[in-house]
């Protein structure tokens, strides 16, 4: 978990959730799935469309092909020619975006409700005829490009995190390689081969459509009906084999970082299943350990022996978070620390941190505080209405189950000391720790100045 700092609500209680998001779910014809809720607090409407493809769907030689067709979706399409989407948006006050995760690609857009039209007949258009074009797909290979170049090749410890940590986390190229791709496969990509990754995930039925705000229900019924239901289902796509050799072994590797200036360790073990027990469980011991400035973390490493300068941390990381985490998956840290310190004092201090977990059941008082900052931090987080459809339509994507926007916080609240040490056992086990040492790279000598 991303070290937070939020009010612990300690008086609240703590096994209840109180958290009841009202929400009506059905299908098309064509298999698009519909999550309607509806919230007239604001006059503002979320669209959020979700599609059941990410980096972990692509195939060798093909990497990178999530991220870039998240580009061409902006490019047009038969009755939005491009720049149209964005203009269409912005023009009537919203704001609009899309990524590209492990296990799915998203977009939204945020408008005022009386606009509502607006973005779903701009999302149908585009799921309907996107414009695939050479012209197209050579300026977006470009601009994929120089993104890479300016958001990670260019920014210290983005391409150890990115391309260097995956392929020591995973063994599984599904799961290895890079989110974002390499340049020779971005080059080698076709119109054809485009256009078949398109009619292969983009279809009605490997998508979710959220829609949250003030709207009225049946008048946006007839608006999903007008717009949706003609564009052609397609055969549901099959997905990579992920699964992972059993580790048995550390892993370790280091990496010289040209752009950094302080020293990080990266480092992971692997994860649970989904909505396992031992999920529900490590997610509460990650809070444990880093969540605000009462964890473990942070009062012994950041305060205590000032080892650390910061870090992050949570079941997923660096590309998932707990709630869009899936097996095959990690619990990752980033651990920024005093370069006065070694990598070996500061592995050391952290297993120490692992070891009191393992040996000695969190009192009941700190578990209560993790507790209140679970609560406190999905119950702040539902305020926005584009959490909420986020939150629907991946819970109906991974888990069939919208309805556990209103239940999973139960589960978290539910872990019990014993739970927590038991998976603290199971898993933060030494066979099990990949570690990535990534070291400020040595300033490049720079030639003398003749003698004048």
């Amino acid at each position: 978990m991303k070290r937070i700092l939020l009010p612990l609500l300690l008086s609240l209680p703590l096994m209840a959730a109180d958290v009841q998001i009202p929400f009506e779910k059905y299908k098309l014809a064509n298999g698009l799935r519909v999550i309607l809720s509806r919230d007239s607090a604001t006059p503002v409407v979320t669209v959020y469309v979700l599609y059941g493809v990410g980096a972990r769907s692509e195939e060798k030689g093909r990497s990178g092909f999530a991220h870039l067709f998240e580009h061409m979706m902006f490019q047009g399409s038969a009755n939005a020619p491009k720049g149209v989407h964005f203009q269409s948006v912005e023009a009537n006050g919203g704001n609009l975006n899309g990524s590209t995760h492990p296990d799915y690609t998203d977009y939204f857009e945020v408008l005022p409700s009386n606009k509502l039209a607006v973005a779903l007949w701009l999302e149908s258009d585009r799921m309907r005829s996107l414009a695939i074009t050479k012209e197209n797909l050579d300026n977006q290979k470009e601009a994929v490009k120089q993104e890479r170049r300016l958001s990670f090749d260019n920014q210290p410890y983005a391409t150890a995190i990115v391309d260097i940590f995956p392929t020591l986390a995973f063994k599984n190229w599904s799961n290895s390689h890079s989110i974002i791709g390499s340049f020779d496969d971005l080059n080698a990509a076709t119109v054809d081969d485009v256009s078949k990754f398109f009619k292969t995930y983009y279809a009605p039925n490997n998508a979710v459509l959220a829609i949250v705000g003030d709207f009225q229900v049946p008048a946006t019924k007839k608006l999903i009906e007008q717009y949706f239901a003609d564009i052609a289902s397609q055969p549901q796509p099959k997905h990579p084999d992920m699964t992972e050799p059993e580790q048995t072994a550390p892993r370790r590797q280091s990496y010289k970082d040209a752009l950094a200036k302080v020293p990080v360790l990266c480092i992971a073990y692997p994860g649970p299943k989904r909505r396992s027990p031992d999920f529900y469980a490590l997610n509460m011991l990650d809070v444990v350990l880093t969540a605000g400035e009462s964890s473990r973390l942070y009062l012994n490493l950041v305060k205590g022996k000032k080892s650390l300068l910061g870090y992050e941390s949570n079941l997923g990381w660096p590309f998932a978070s707990n709630t869009d985490y899936m097996h095959p998956g990690i619990y990752g840290f980033n651990l920024t620390y005093n370069p006065s310190f070694s990598s070996k004092q500061i592995l050391e201090q952290f297993q120490q941190e692992l070891t009191s977990l393992e040996t000695t059941p969190v009192s009941e008082k700190e578990l209560n505080r993790a507790r209140a900052t679970m609560r406190a931090t999905r119950i702040r987080s539902l305020q926005s209405t584009m959490t909420r459809a986020q939150l629907l339509a991946q819970y109906e994507l991974f888990d069939g189950n919208p309805e556990m926007l209103n239940t999973e916080l139960d589960a978290y609240l539910a872990v019990t000391p014993q739970q927590i040490q038991a998976a603290a056992k199971k898993f933060l086990v030494a066979k099990r720790q990949s570690v990535l040492e990534v070291q400020p790279a040595p300033a490049e000598a720079k030639p003398a100045k003749p003698a004048l």
